[in-house]
């Protein structure tokens, strides 16, 4: 059975620093694409950075110089340090997991985490 759990999210001043991190246990991690996405009230849920099996990352232009993903597959983790937070990067932050071959797909989801920037 797939799981992420997701873990660092709270409530923090304008300004401030959180890092998230999404451990995952049931999958080779290490062969999967890993994201961070976000979802404010009202909005879509959007990407905000992914990291490929292979280490490239990209990023949205909203958080580009700001956030930062990695990942660490001995830990089977992924981390979203998050630097500068405005009050717009409030939302419920989701980590996801994506594998695709040859018209095979996995995509796995975490619970949500919220994150809060006050100003």
């Amino acid at each position: 059975q797939v799981q992420l759990v997701e873990s660092g999210g709270g409530l923090v001043q304008a300004g401030g620093s959180l890092r998230l991190s999404c451990a995952a246990s049931g999958l080779i991690f290490s062969i999967y694409d890993m994201g961070w996405y976000r979802q404010a009230p009202g909005k879509q849920r959007e990407l905000v950075a992914g990291i490929s099996s292979g280490g490239t990352t990209n990023y949205a232009n909203s958080v580009k110089g700001r956030f930062t993903i990695s990942r660490d597959n001995a830990k089977n983790t992924v981390y979203l340090q998050m630097n500068s937070l405005k009050p717009e990067d409030t939302a419920v932050y989701y980590c996801n997991a994506k594998w695709n071959r040859a018209g095979a797909t996995r995509d796995y989801w975490a619970q949500g985490t919220q994150v809060t920037v006050s100003s």
